[in-house]
């Protein structure tokens, strides 16, 4: 009976850390490690839920850049390619969706 209770407390804590690791996306990453007085872990993972619904994975992880270099974003604001155009709807986008569930 105690091994079938310590398996299954092991089990929840495996389970605990790989769902941990899971939900810590790029964008929550860069958010955590902002340095940011709002950043807190409720605020970034529901940012990174945001991101999980609206962004695609490599726009994530280019979106994850504007937080270390937010200069990065305003060159991609300012650029007259077609690629960053479209980036530029999706993030905007993006970013007023986080903003209208994350703000609480």
């Amino acid at each position: 009976m105690t091994k079938t209770l310590i398996r299954a407390g092991m089990a929840a804590v495996c389970i605990s850390i790989v769902a941990s690791a899971v939900s810590a996306g790029p964008i929550s990453t860069a958010c955590m490690k902002s340095n940011r007085r709002a950043a807190n872990t409720a605020l970034c993972s529901c940012i990174q839920q945001v991101a999980d619904n609206t962004l695609a994975g490599a726009d994530q992880r280019r979106a994850s850049t504007f937080f270390r270099d937010p200069d990065k974003a305003q060159k991609v604001f300012l650029s007259q390619n077609r690629a960053d155009d479209a980036f530029w709807a999706r993030y905007k986008a993006f970013g007023a969706k986080a903003e209208q569930t994350c703000s609480g």
